[in-house]
């Protein structure tokens, strides 16, 4: 049709006529009934033969692609609306309406891609466009648009806003007409939940800009700016969607794949009704609502997220309007947004850095041989269903075959073969191939120009806003400034071009500069984020970076001390900044950390502005610091894979810091973050309520509330090894002076996260106790501020607590303990220390050995380290000076006597523990062991330097006791610890009968008849006969015998009680040891009681 319509205007002379003159008027309506009948046909059979209407539909746009370069182009617009027009209606009715939409997106992917779209658009006649030219050859409706258009300037001048023509208004779609249907589209598409409509949509928008970019006649940068101009709207589409774009920044949060239909619960279907309505009539000319609520509003909440690529798409067309838009549009477009879309503009931009962030040509490489990979799988996976004996369709072919023509006995399991991939011709066109080496290069080269592109098209706009805010006081008074900083340090913290970090670096000066109060007064935390920035790019290899790195903090430095004659926010901020920069990025480079500091000096030293004053001395002052932190630094690194050196080092650093908090707390954060890497959850909850201490004593000096804890007594209850964060010192800061307390947990909030955080950690260390004490705190806060949902919270928690205390009553498993010494001029620092070691309640004697050999054996040599293998006391003169030795020795926790009625569970005799004991047997002879009436034990009582569990698993011993027992004292230990399993045993509720019996059969079976008859023969015959003299230490001995015999009687009855018949004949069995026991004892105790009363 289209080629005999171009032959009749040629055979009749008319290519040059009047568009409305070059056909009849009955011809015209012939085609208006064409098109409604394909069209008709489309809307009824569009889920029925989907590839014949996909055809016709592709056909249809062809045709209308064609006739708007022969026909009136008035008259093929009107065909355009009434194709969406019935679209729109049809898609009203439908639940799969996402077919239609398709349809429609790819009609207008036809219809648009004709060479004067931007003509057909009508790039003029707007506030934001020049003045229109005249038409060479008038349509039908020409007239028309030229009093629209004369209409539309002369309303301008009138005082009609230009925001007319920067969204989707009714104007604008009126004056760019395709246009409008594709961004309107675009709009509804993303309020769906369809991930295929938002392709389509998008890569429509996408294209389109690629094709105009990429065309001649648009090289000139005006008339670029035109066509950027009609996409203005994007802009405001791509705000509104916010909350679907994917944040690339955060690795952890997977692509949303649907939305969950409220009503029913589960997956809605690809686009729900009420959306489908709105898509449908969002591409015709319909007047907004009085309330100026769109439909859509009620779904805002639940739309569908994008994915990675769909949202780099969309932001690359924000991007290239952004760019491409002259200022002149710009700056009207800017006057009527409102302060939230402001805000709205950052985020995007923020989202922007994030999308477009160089990964390099390591990942790329990763990406391509993953995707390969993945392709080999589902071929293989493929192979497998078509060509699989095992399937019950290949069985049954087999089965047909076999039965016309039985299988020739030569023939082999290769019968089963029906289709080989690898003979078809196709084969490597339907795989995807491993890209070869040099297109991988070729793309990290794009993509490398593509990010610093974005990112500097996206500075650019934040230089833009920042001469607004310097023209607006109002915008000045707004936290505007605050986002564009926010953004710049995302700029920062992402992996950047050397060019683009040299112009955020200057950018970030000059805002600075601009406005000193916003880091300093208003916006303080970024100050600490902008300070950790600058930080890690002074380590950078690159010296064009180092230096503007190095002069961007040195800046920062100068203009806080101009302001006050002080830096000492930014001195904190700083020191606080490498603090954390030590304790959690391993990679920074500590030689060209130290250069830059260098550079920062060489500044102060040669700024002659400020020579006369206390400046120089400060930054030299502050640098000195920040060079011991990195020496501290080297020593971390070397004992990296030492985790109790490593702890111990950062808590010298912490220590350091008394009387600094928000460095010290920094500092008992990354510790609590390295045991909680290595499942010391005790630790890290010590960590945590240190932390809290420290923050209840200066909360309590900065606000004095009732409800708040009175300072770290409060914590007292927990661990006594919080009151070393009492502010009592001469040394300690006021939390009024400038720099000092300014963090986020500095504040009720604050204080209560960080308690939060320790209940968990002490739940998960079993410590359920201790969980009690940190909601004692807790409660009346959450009291005082009404939050009963947190209340509610915190007493299920309590209940959960409670109940597995009692559930795991003689169950738990708590820590065991190890003494350490270390011998030897190789220790350094550590020779001649003991330290208590706490390990893991299944750490055996053994194992904590062999990993301490093998870690001092690695780094002195196997043959310098030496375990000394007895608990005897160490002679340094009799040790190999060329040697390092280490001694260990298994420790319990040592109480007395009075200790023992406040510490009755098993938690009270596991928790704040600082003296243990350990006992070493011997002889007067020099021999370890011997007979009973010549065996000696020395038990040494260590003291710690605090309690355990602290905020470090090895604590140094700072005092030692020794007790000698003599023979007699060693038996009364024995039995006393006998008589007190049996006690224990009896105690149990309720009783468990394989202990009661394993406890009876240690003391009154057979093969143990011998021990405590042999302590009383040994010890007691002698004085029975009047031999020798009683002592009262005989006494005691008989007293302990009698407890136990009583003890045993018991546990006999109490056993005869709980024993199945089967086990009747054991009983009597433990009923005659006892008799035969008793009957041997008697005498001797008797006699024995005799003498002692006379004595």
């Amino acid at each position: 049709m289209v080629k005999s319509m171009a032959q009749h205007l040629a055979e009749t002379d008319r290519l040059d006529a009047p568009r409305r003159l070059r056909f009849s008027e009955q011809y015209v309506d012939d085609i208006t009934a064409l098109l409604n009948s394909i069209v008709a046909d489309i809307v009824q059979r569009y889920n029925k033969d989907y590839k014949l209407i996909h055809g016709l539909n592709t056909s249809i746009a062809f045709f209308i692609y064609d006739i708007l370069s022969l026909m009136d182009r008035g008259f093929v617009f009107a065909l355009i609306k009434t194709y969406c027009r019935e679209i729109a209606k049809k898609i009203t009715t439908v639940t799969d309406s996402y077919i239609l939409i398709n349809l429609k997106l790819d009609f207008l992917r036809i219809v648009c891609s004709h060479e004067h779209y931007i003509t057909l658009n009508l790039p003029f006649g707007t506030s934001l466009t020049g003045s229109a030219p005249v038409s060479p050859s008038p349509s039908m409706t020409s007239s028309q648009s030229a009093g629209s258009t004369l209409s539309a300037t002369s309303a301008y001048r009138d005082g009609v806003k230009h925001a007319n023509f920067a969204d989707l208004s009714s104007a604008y779609k009126h004056q760019h007409y395709l246009v409008g249907i594709v961004l309107s589209d675009l709009a509804a598409a993303l309020e769906t939940s369809n991930a295929s409509v938002h392709n389509r949509a998008i890569n429509l928008v996408k294209n389109l800009l690629s094709c105009h970019d990429s065309d001649p006649r648009y090289t000139d940068s005006e008339c670029k700016s035109r066509v950027a101009a009609l996409y203005l709207p994007l802009l405001g589409v791509v705000m509104d969607s916010l909350v679907q774009l994917h944040d690339a920044s955060l690795t952890s949060r997977g692509p949303p794949s649907h939305v969950m239909d409220a009503e029913s619960g589960s997956q809605s279907h690809p686009i729900n009704q009420n959306v489908a309505m709105a898509i449908a009539g969002s591409s015709v000319f319909r007047r907004p609502s009085a309330s100026g609520i769109e439909e859509l509003d009620p779904f805002k909440t639940r739309k569908m997220q994008l994915g990675a690529e769909n949202t780099r798409n969309l932001l690359s067309c924000f991007v290239w309007v952004l760019k491409n838009a002259s200022r002149r549009t710009i700056d009207r477009w800017w006057e009527d947004l409102s302060q939230t879309q402001m805000q709205q503009l950052l985020d995007v931009l923020y989202f922007g850095v994030s999308s477009f962030e160089y990964k390099g040509r390591k990942y790329l490489k990763k990406q391509n041989q993953q995707l390969s990979h993945k392709n080999t799988d589902i071929k293989s996976k493929l192979e497998d269903v078509i060509l699989g004996a095992g399937s019950a369709r290949s069985e049954l072919m087999l089965r047909r075959r076999e039965e016309k023509n039985p299988p020739s006995p030569h023939m082999s399991g290769d019968r089963v073969l029906r289709w080989r991939k690898d003979k078809t011709h196709y084969k490597q066109a339907m795989e995807q191939q491993e890209k070869p080496r040099m297109e991988i290069e070729y793309d990290a080269h794009i993509e490398g120009n593509l990010a610093t592109e974005a990112s500097l098209i996206g500075l650019d706009m934040l230089e833009y806003i920042i001469q607004q805010c310097e023209r607006s006081d109002s915008l000045q008074s707004s936290n505007l400034l605050g986002a564009v900083l926010r953004v710049m340090q995302h700029l920062l913290s992402c992996n950047q071009s050397e060019l683009v970090l040299q112009n955020v670096f200057a950018s970030q000066r000059s805002l600075v500069f601009k406005f000193p109060e916003l880091l300093f007064e208003e916006e303080t935390e970024q100050c600490a984020d902008l300070c950790l920035r600058l930080l890690s790019h002074c380590s950078s290899s690159l010296s064009v970076i180092r230096s503007q790195a190095s002069a961007s903090l040195y800046l920062l430095m100068r203009q806080n001390f101009e302001i006050g004659n002080n830096f000492a926010r930014v001195k904190m901020q700083v020191t606080m900044s490498l603090s954390s920069l030590v304790g959690t990025n391993q990679s920074f480079n500590e030689e060209y950390l130290r250069r830059s500091l260098k550079t920062i000096l060489l500044y102060a030293e040669e700024d002659t502005d400020l020579q006369e004053t206390t400046f120089p001395e400060q930054v030299k002052d502050l640098v000195f610091n920040l060079h011991m932190i990195l020496s501290d630094t080297v020593k971390m690194k070397e004992f990296q894979e030492d985790p109790e050196m490593l702890i111990d080092l950062m808590y010298r650093i912490a220590k350091g810091y008394q009387t600094s908090p928000d460095l010290r707390l920094t500092w008992l954060q990354n510790m609590a973050g390295k045991h909680s890497e290595r499942n010391n959850h005790a630790e890290a909850a010590l960590c945590l309520i240190h932390s809290a201490a420290l923050v209840a004593e200066y909360l309590h000096m900065m606000e004095d509330r009732l409800y708040h804890p009175v300072g770290c007594v409060a914590f007292q209850r927990i661990s006594p090894n919080v009151l070393e964060e009492s502010a009592v010192s001469d040394d300690v800061v006021s939390p009024d002076e400038e720099g000092i307390c300014t963090g986020k947990y500095f504040s009720e909030s604050g204080l209560v996260g960080l308690l939060e955080h320790s209940a968990s950690s002490f739940t998960m260390a079993s410590m359920y106790e201790a969980v009690n004490e940190v909601y004692r705190i807790l409660i009346p806060i959450h009291e005082a501020n009404k939050d009963y949902k947190k209340l509610a919270s915190i007493h299920g928690k309590l209940h959960e607590a409670f109940n597995k205390i009692v559930h795991q009553q003689g169950k738990r498993l708590f820590s065991c303990f190890y003494r350490v010494g270390f011998y030897g001029s190789k220790f350094g620092d550590l020779d001649g220390e003991e330290f208590v070691y706490k390990e893991q309640p299944f750490v055996k004697l053994p194992e904590i050995t062999h990993r301490l050999e093998s870690f001092y054996s690695e780094r002195f040599g196997s043959d310098d380290i030496e375990t000394i293998k007895d608990s005897n006391n160490v002679d340094r003169n009799k040790l190999n000076p060329d040697k390092a030795y280490i001694q260990i020795t298994y420790v319990e926790p040592y109480f007395d006597l009075y200790e023992y009625r406040s510490r009755t569970t098993d938690f009270d005799k596991n928790f704040n523990l600082k003296r243990f004991m350990y006992a070493t047997p011997f002889t007067s002879d020099g021999r370890a062991h011997g007979q009973l009436g010549e065996q000696f034990k020395r038990k040494t009582i260590l003291t710690t330097s605090q309690s355990f569990p602290y905020i470090r698993t090895r604590i140094q011993v700072i005092g030692r006791k020794q007790l000698v027992l003599t023979p007699i004292e060693v038996a009364i230990e024995d039995i006393q610890k006998k008589t007190a399993e049996l006690f224990e045993a009896l105690s149990q509720e309720p009783p468990d009968p394989k202990i009661l019996q394993m406890v009876l059969q240690g003391c009154i079976g057979t093969t143990v008849n011998q021990g405590p008859m042999e302590v009383a023969i040994v010890f007691l015959s002698d004085v029975a006969s009047g031999s020798k003299p009683a002592s009262n230490y005989h006494n005691k001995l008989r007293l302990c015998f009698k407890d136990f015999i009583r003890r045993c009687g018991d546990a006999l009855r109490r056993n005869k009680t709980l024993i199945s018949p089967e086990q009747r004949e054991y009983q009597k069995e433990l009923e005659r040891n006892y008799k035969t026991l008793f009957e041997k004892l008697g005498p001797i105790l008797l006699n024995a009681r005799v003498c002692i009363a006379k004595a």
